[in-house]
């Protein structure tokens, strides 16, 4: 098998990539390991900018996104008790949020993919990439009805975010990697609730960080800050609903949290992880497979989708013109956009959360607060970062 492109990984980044470059005559096949009603169906992020939404748009891709997602402009922030609101999209150009989980992305994306003729191989298994150095790299791998194939490429997207083969496949030494941990881990919870408030909601509590995210009219997602080490196992349904009552309690308020089913309970890792360069060879490494950021401030799948725009742009003029000055700064015009996200994540992050172990940390935090609902410039400098620059 020839193909021009072999994209390892059907997610945000690997979807958008083969879309962009099928529509522009380019041909790949796309690599999935899970099955597709698995990628279809899978909770993910749920927040996308609104360049994220104009990329789309632009490939027309974004038909039932505009149509069912609902749009975001502010969000709210509790401390103390009390409550305050910041209208972002006031505050940068009415740049909106738009409020569409990732499996409906995904599914819009392979749906748009298939129905052009593209070629997905889903369930397949002991992927190996070999010779990325060379002008004619390779991709192996097991099909799901055991059958060893391969195909010669003259570029492999590795879009099989942190825990794929791609970026494993670099040698040592080649990358320069980033890593932190951020001392602290959210239970995610999902549950059949229709959404209690109108805006995101950040609360700051003495016990810990509280998360309302909106997903749909009948589905909510919420976040509270436990321990590290926490199991999900480790909090019962009762449980959860009594810490979101308390960490998100005002005072004298009628506004109430609406219960539901939980469907699912897991512990996030918060971490960030960046390496350097984001390309070996004829590899190129986008989305999770080459940065991890916290959900905090909703970036992970924008940067992805930025990603693959970013190396789309640069395979088009390559095949177009035959210029590799797109390929040649892929990693660097990647990485600008990538750390600015970082920082404003773990600005965030700080801002947001309580350190139990220091009560120091957690004034910090109040006194961000404090100066976001009392200053105009922090706001404009939050809504910048948070709409996405």
């Amino acid at each position: 098998m020839k193909r021009a492109v072999a994209v390892v990984g059907a997610g945000p980044a690997g979807l958008t990539l083969a879309n962009l470059i099928q529509q522009s005559g380019i041909d790949c096949v796309v690599l999935e390991k899970a099955s597709r009603a698995h990628v279809e169906t899978r909770p993910r992020a749920g927040v996308l900018e609104h360049r994220s939404v104009t990329m789309l748009e632009s490939l027309g891709l974004a038909d039932r996104l505009l149509m069912e997602a609902d749009r975001h402009g502010t969000c709210e922030f509790r401390v103390n008790g009390q409550a305050f609101q910041v209208s972002y999209s006031d505050l940068y150009g009415n740049q909106k949020h738009y409020v569409y989980p990732q499996q409906e992305v995904v599914k819009d994306l392979i749906g748009s993919f298939l129905d052009a003729g593209g070629d997905i191989r889903f369930s397949v298994s002991d992927v190996e990439l070999r010779d990325l150095t060379s002008s004619t790299p390779s991709v192996h791998w097991t099909s799901a009805d055991g059958v060893r194939t391969c195909v010669s490429a003259d570029f492999v997207a590795g879009c099989d975010g942190f825990h794929g083969v791609s970026r494993p496949s670099i040698p040592d030494g080649v990358l320069t990697e980033f890593t932190h941990q951020h001392g602290i881990e959210w239970l995610a919870i999902l549950a059949e609730a229709p959404p209690s408030t109108k805006a995101i909601i950040y609360a700051l509590h003495e016990d810990g960080f509280a998360g309302h995210m909106l997903r749909s009219p009948s589905v909510s997602r919420f976040y509270l800050q436990v321990p590290v080490g926490t199991k999900a196992s480790d909090w019962s349904d009762e449980q959860v609903w009594e810490a979101l009552h308390k960490r998100f309690a005002l005072q004298g308020s009628t506004w109430s949290l609406t219960e539901g089913k939980i469907i699912e309970k897991r512990v996030l890792d918060m971490r960030s992880h960046v390496v350097e360069p984001m390309s070996y060879g004829r590899l190129y490494l986008l989305g999770d497979a080459a940065h991890i950021i916290t959900p905090v401030g909703a970036k992970g799948m924008n940067l992805a989708m930025n990603d693959a725009a970013t190396f789309g742009r640069a395979l088009i003029s390559f095949y177009e013109t035959g210029s590799e000055a797109g390929l040649k700064t892929y990693s660097d015009d990647c990485l600008r956009r990538v750390w600015r996200a970082q920082e404003f994540s773990q600005w965030m992050v700080n801002m947001i959360h309580t350190d139990v172990s220091s009560p120091f940390f957690g004034r910090l935090a109040q006194a961000r607060l404090e100066h976001l609902a009392e200053s105009p410039a922090y706001r404009a400098t939050f809504a910048e970062n948070y709409v996405g620059p």
